[in-house]
């Protein structure tokens, strides 16, 4: 993959002296109070309307609130959301790809001029909003100019049909953020990767993005990044909401710190993790993508082929073209700030032991490579280690772990009227799940022999299978 767009931005000091680039819009909005007024609107909170908000909107409310997203200050109003999809402007010509809403359905309790209080799934309290705007949205228009189609095998299109008909803005007090049990050393805010970017010492930061395991490839070209712009390298991997069919990002991260331990510079490169939903929007969302990660302290961006794309519609036609992001990533760096690193294809070359760009390579070049399916069903499907030459050792045994073949696969049991300590009379061909459901209930993991306990009657029953 070769870097077509190298000219180095001299980032712009922040005004405490930092050598990064700035944040988009000079600064990091911050909503997250302080413990004092958490508590004490915590308790006011209580007596609010509440609104359960989706995985997308927490994932959305998470970076408002840590300045992911600067300079938006809150989800969209209406002038805001209009202009942005139709030309991918704020209400002030500030440019922004991509639109920021919160659907929220018609209740007695949401109204204009109303406080709600904002909640996940599981009830956790997030924040307080006081609503300003409640405006009604059209679905065609926004999922053909945002997504460029309508076709619903696209799974933002898809997700979309679903949505509430009417977006909510207004001021935003977040209380804390969303709970997460994995990776909290990973989970860093803007502010917190900036520090650690400034105690390496570049003020060229490249930023990739991937929702995906890093091999071979994804090694070459970050690395060829670093030196490409004389600077550090931000791997950022998105772990919020992304495509169903993707490897589980549990995973993803564990290959990804595998490789990172062993393969990367650790005085040049810095690993931390994103709680961002995808659009999956193609070239408009790699635009997005360069914005956040100018929050984050990067002045270049790694775009490869077909960046950000669910792949190809109803018809087999790809959504959108593979290298669309590389032009309209240029058409608008300037306006960004932050210059865009477009690499095409990287193929490895047998004879030569390593990855090269695929473009202008010699035709009679040897060339090696696998497909996603190929790793699926000849690979992981089967319990093979994939190849050295295309995904170091220790990646491919993180995803083998994780994807058993199905012979090795167990099923979850559900037991009920167990002591706290006690195990099934089937003890040594199970272990226990992390899973704790309390003195008497349990969850016991069956990982040897493929069926039920043969004396798990009434006690038991099998809850479902894992799938690879």
């Amino acid at each position: 993959m070769n870097a077509r767009e190298l000219t180095r931005p001299t980032p712009v000091p922040t005004p405490d002296g930092s050598p990064l680039i700035t944040p988009y819009g000079d600064h990091l909005v911050q909503l997250v109070v302080d413990a004092d007024d958490a508590r004490a609107l915590k308790e006011y909170a209580s007596k609010l309307p509440s609104v359960q908000i989706s995985a997308r909107s927490i994932c959305d409310l998470e970076l408002l609130a840590t300045g992911a997203f600067s300079p938006l200050d809150r989800f969209m109003g209406e002038a805001d959301y209009t202009r942005v999809v139709e030309e991918m402007r704020l209400a002030d010509g500030t440019f922004y790809p991509m639109p920021i809403t919160l659907p929220v359905d018609a209740d007695e309790g949401i109204a204009v001029g109303r406080q709600i209080a904002l909640r996940s799934p599981t009830n956790q309290l997030l924040g307080v909003m006081t609503i300003e705007e409640l405006y009604g949205w059209d679905f065609t228009k926004e999922a053909q100019r945002v997504a460029g189609t309508l076709d619903t095998r696209h799974p933002l299109v898809s997700e979309m049909t679903r949505w509430p008909k009417q977006y909510a803005s207004g001021p935003l007090k977040v209380l804390e953020l969303p709970t997460h049990h994995d990776f909290p050393r990973l989970r860093r805010t803007p502010a917190e990767v900036r520090r650690q970017l400034e105690e390496l010492g570049f003020g060229n930061v490249a930023a990739f993005q991937t929702r995906n395991p890093m091999h071979r490839s994804h090694e070459e070209l970050t690395k060829r990044a670093m030196e490409a712009v004389d600077g550090a390298l931000l791997i950022h991997p998105t772990v919020g909401v992304t495509r169903l069919e993707d490897i589980d990002y549990f995973t993803r991260v564990r290959s990804i710190q595998a490789l990172f331990a062993n393969y990367y510079d650790p005085d040049r490169a810095l690993l931390s993790i994103l709680p961002m939903a995808m659009r999956m929007a193609g070239p408009r969302e790699a635009l997005w993508h360069m914005i956040i990660r100018r929050n984050y302290g990067a002045s270049h961006f790694i775009i490869g082929r077909d960046h950000a794309s669910p792949g190809k519609d109803s018809k087999g036609v790809p959504f959108y073209d593979p290298l669309g992001a590389h032009e309209l990533a240029r058409r608008h760096a300037d306006e960004i700030g932050v210059r865009p690193l477009a690499f095409s294809e990287f193929v490895y070359l047998p004879d030569e032991d390593r990855y090269e760009a695929a473009e202008g390579l010699a035709p009679e070049k040897k060339t090696q490579s696998i497909s996603g399916t190929e790793v699926r069903d000849n690979y992981l499907r089967k319990g093979r280690l994939l190849p050295a030459w295309y995904t170091r050792p220790e990646v491919a045994e993180v995803l083998t772990l994780a994807h058993p073949p199905k012979e090795r696969q167990g099923f979850c049991v559900w037991f009920t009227g167990l002591p706290a300590r006690a195990s099934p009379p089937w003890r040594r061909s199970c272990r226990r799940s992390s899973t704790n459901m309390g003195e008497e209930s349990r969850f016991w993991t069956a990982t040897s022999s493929g069926r039920t306990c043969p004396r798990a009657s009434g006690s038991a029953r099998r809850i479902g299978r894992r799938t690879s």
